[in-house]
């Protein structure tokens, strides 16, 4: 779930090539209906998604007992950014450099 258009086609087409499915959505409430309709392996997050960040769709996520794995992407690079990452329920968070 990634709100950066040219980079969410590049992370879908690199796991579409690695022959996974995926699905995209532009902001953090269409990221949270969608993990709460669909049993996801692994749940791929933006931290700064509009109209809900990432954190908090983890949040949500982990308070609705959602279990499949957060990978949290962020172009932020401080350690206080990752660490409520993982605060709230990401299981790993990693710095895009953007």
């Amino acid at each position: 779930m990634e709100d950066d258009r040219r980079l969410a086609g590049s992370v879908r087409r690199g796991l579409e090539d690695a022959g996974l499915a995926t699905d995209v959505v532009w902001d953090g409430e269409e990221a949270l209906e969608a993990a709460l309709s669909t049993v996801y392996d692994v749940i791929l997050l933006d931290v700064m998604l509009p109209r809900m960040d990432g954190i908090e769709v983890s949040r949500r996520l982990r308070g609705r007992r959602v279990r499949a794995p957060i990978l949290m992407l962020t172009a932020r690079d401080a350690i206080d950014d990752r660490v409520a990452g993982l605060e709230a329920g990401a299981d790993f968070g990693v710095a895009t450099g953007a």
